[in-house]
């Protein structure tokens, strides 16, 4: 008996699947032509919603379509085409474009709802593997989603077409988000619960604790010891004039290492001249980022007219869930 996990026939045939469906998923972005720049703009310019269906496994990824649309900007709604002809159809408003998924654009239970959007004018994008199909012709705007084989060994199963629908109603989600001009501030306001929201409405002034004493650049080094000790290893040299420089523990290390009498070299002369800053503004994430690639600790946080307002501590952000 085969132990378990250590079958490489099983690996072999998962193996398989992802490299069928990246290779369906890059065939489709090298088809990527005009039409979906013209499906991009009939979205952008609607007044109204985006109304996303389909029927089975294309309806779940329509599904996940519209989802993802709302979050990122541009308000969309899934449409059951059955539930469409009993009562449903009443979410469908003046102004709204509609998305329709189907592999062979032969979707029976589409046509009824194809149909009752012909009668309220509103314009269809159709995701579909056949360019010739009734929902292609009855399509504003048809987006080749056509694959050359499912990833199931019998050709059957929706898998690859699936997987490439979803790939193309991902780009034209973030197509639209990018035409819009969609910030991050704006992602954040849709998202305000949980781990991600936390990250996005979190700002470096939420975390930044407060400067307490500055040196002077003529102050000397053993005064910059007893900040270092008091400010988690980060001094700041500053004047009227804001930030001129920063010295570190580790500055105070390899200063150690050379100088016999260290502690009565001015400051001016160990500083760090142009040192890493942050704004009080800026999102806290970005802070972790700047710290971990420079491979620092703690950053001078300065306000819209550049004066010093705080420090941010990069363990102080990782405990705010900034990342």
């Amino acid at each position: 008996m085969t132990a378990i996990g250590t079958d490489p026939r099983v690996v072999a045939a998962g193996r398989r699947v992802l490299e069928l469906e990246a290779r369906a998923v890059a065939a489709a972005a090298e088809r990527l032509d005009d039409r979906f720049a013209a499906a991009v703009a009939l979205l952008r310019n609607a007044p109204g919603r985006v109304i996303v269906a389909g029927v089975g496994k294309s309806g779940l990824v329509a599904r996940k379509i519209a989802a993802t649309l709302t979050s990122t900007g541009t308000p969309a709604a899934f449409l059951h085409p059955v539930d469409s002809l009993h009562g449903d159809l009443g979410i469908v408003g003046p102004g709204d474009v509609a998305i329709l998924l189907s592999k062979s654009g032969e979707t029976e239970e589409l046509f009824g709802l194809v149909e009752m959007l012909g009668r309220q004018g509103v314009p269809i994008v159709a995701i579909t593997g056949d360019a010739g199909s009734t929902l292609a012709r009855a399509a504003r705007v048809v987006l080749d989603g056509g694959v050359a084989e499912e990833a199931c060994p019998h050709d059957l199963a929706p898998t690859t077409s699936t997987t490439v629908a979803l790939a193309v109603g991902d780009a034209l989600a973030v197509a639209l988000l990018e035409e819009k001009a969609f910030s991050r501030d704006a992602f954040a306001s849709l998202h305000p619960g949980g781990r991600l929201g936390r990250r996005l409405l979190l700002r470096v002034r939420d975390v930044m604790v407060p400067v307490g004493a500055t040196l002077t650049a003529a102050d000397s080094m053993g005064r910059a010891v007893e900040l270092l000790a008091h400010q988690r290893g980060l001094a700041i040299v500053a004047d009227a004039g804001g930030v001129l420089g920063v010295v570190t523990a580790g500055d105070l290390s390899r200063l150690a290492e050379r100088e016999r009498d260290y502690l009565t070299i001015p400051v001016g002369r160990v500083m760090t001249t142009t040192p890493k800053t942050a704004s009080a503004d800026d999102l806290a994430a970005s802070a972790v980022g700047l710290l971990q690639r420079h491979g620092i600790m703690a950053l001078p946080v300065l306000d819209a007219g550049q004066r010093l307002v705080g420090v941010v501590h990069l363990h102080d952000l990782l405990r705010a869930g900034a990342v």
